[in-house]
């Protein structure tokens, strides 16, 4: 057994947590820039007392308002940066902090459309605050940044830019919409389920995987019911947040390998797009598993899954797939077409996620037919 693990320096996570905030704020610094969700009210309550400069984002992170908000990041003089709110609004803090102290462009740094250099500097004092149940950005070494010159999603990745701490309120979830909380809840499950079988797994993430799954599975459809039930916001908040650490140290797969080029293309929200694609990946995998490799131990993995998510002991990996399809249609997830995706775009898709670094840990190489197929059923 040998692996690396690496996450956030500090965790804080339960109920009430966020009156730790200012506290925590000024351990690091005298001014924080505040990257909020499109809705800068939400978190007033848990700023008070502290000197901040808000900087609301409506929508997913781009490289041009990221650049916008170091500019204003440098102009007021803030010395400690918070995101607070879901995933955009979190990588896009993790962005800012990490290129205000560094020299040169957005893309002297970006995966993929950039030159992918290092960060050489430490970012700015970041603390991550999500006030939703997906994406586990708060434990990531990564923020994904859209180009709409490039019409793609990518990573700006350093291991200096986990977050000095990850404060996890539960509570903070208690607003949010059924659909939000369906597509976001959705992501945190495929974010335990890819990294279970990617090519990177290792005996540490194998634990938070199987306990994530265990938890979404259990409470994503009792808090799509309830959105007040404080036990269930509370399991998904900690799925998440296991999600996050697992595929920060084992890396995706196929679903997220689709979700870059997709979001960068269309105006379609990360956890609807992973949430559309999840069953019909799970299903390619499996398939191309029985027919190519049936010994590899992926395979017994995804009949792990199937137990979890099905809580059967008898069930089989298909089961696993169906399990999530069923649950993607009751919650009435929009399939890729209702974001403007056509047949038309299947090709050039398809070309970019084969190319796409969440793809390299994906169980098996997907032939372009069988990514044409899973693309096609997802519309």
């Amino acid at each position: 057994m040998q692996f690396e693990f690496a996450t956030a320096a500090r965790i804080v996570f339960g109920p009430g947590t966020a009156t730790q905030l200012p506290g925590i704020a000024r351990s690091f610094g005298s001014r924080a820039f505040v990257v909020t969700g499109a809705d800068p009210s939400r978190c007033a309550g848990a700023l008070s007392g502290l000197d901040t400069v808000l900087f609301p984002m409506d929508g997913e992170p781009t490289v041009d308002r990221v650049k916008q908000g170091v500019a204003e990041l440098r102009d007021c003089g803030c010395d400690v940066v918070i995101g607070f709110g879901g995933g955009s609004a979190i990588d896009a803090g993790k962005a800012i902090a990490a290129l205000a102290s560094n020299p040169g462009d957005v893309l002297d740094y970006l995966e993929v459309i950039g030159r992918a250099q290092p960060l050489t500097i430490a970012p700015l004092p970041f603390i991550a605050v999500p006030t939703t149940a997906g994406t586990g950005a708060e434990v990531t070494r990564n923020a994904v940044l859209g180009s709409s010159e490039h019409g793609v999603k990518a990573s700006l990745r350093s291991p200096l830019m986990l977050p000095k701490v990850a404060l996890i309120d539960p509570d903070l979830t208690l607003g949010l919409p059924r659909d939000v909380t369906a597509s976001t809840g959705l992501d945190a499950l495929t974010q335990s389920i890819e990294p279970y079988v990617s090519v990177r797994r290792n005996a540490m993430t194998d634990v938070y995987c199987r306990e994530g799954v265990a938890r979404a599975a259990s409470a994503l459809p009792r808090v799509f019911s309830d959105g007040a039930d404080r036990s269930a916001r509370e399991s998904m908040s900690f799925a998440a947040l296991l999600g996050g650490l697992a595929l920060a140290n084992a890396g995706l797969g196929a679903v997220h390998g689709f979700a870059a080029p997709i979001g960068g293309a269309f105006p379609a929200p990360h956890g609807a797009v992973c949430a559309a694609l999840l069953p019909y990946v799970m299903d390619a995998n499996i398939a191309a598993l029985r027919q190519r490799e049936p010994g590899r131990a992926a395979l017994d993995r995804y009949e792990a899954l199937a137990v979890l998510l099905t809580n059967d002991a008898l069930a089989r990996p298909e089961d696993g797939a169906r399990w999530v399809l069923d649950l993607v249609r009751r919650f009435e997830i929009p399939a890729l077409s209702a974001y403007g995706v056509t047949k038309g775009h299947v090709p050039a898709l398809v070309d970019k996620a084969a190319r796409a670094s969440s793809m390299k840990a994906n169980p098996i190489v997907l032939t372009d037919e069988e990514l044409t197929e899973i693309l096609q059923r997802a519309l």
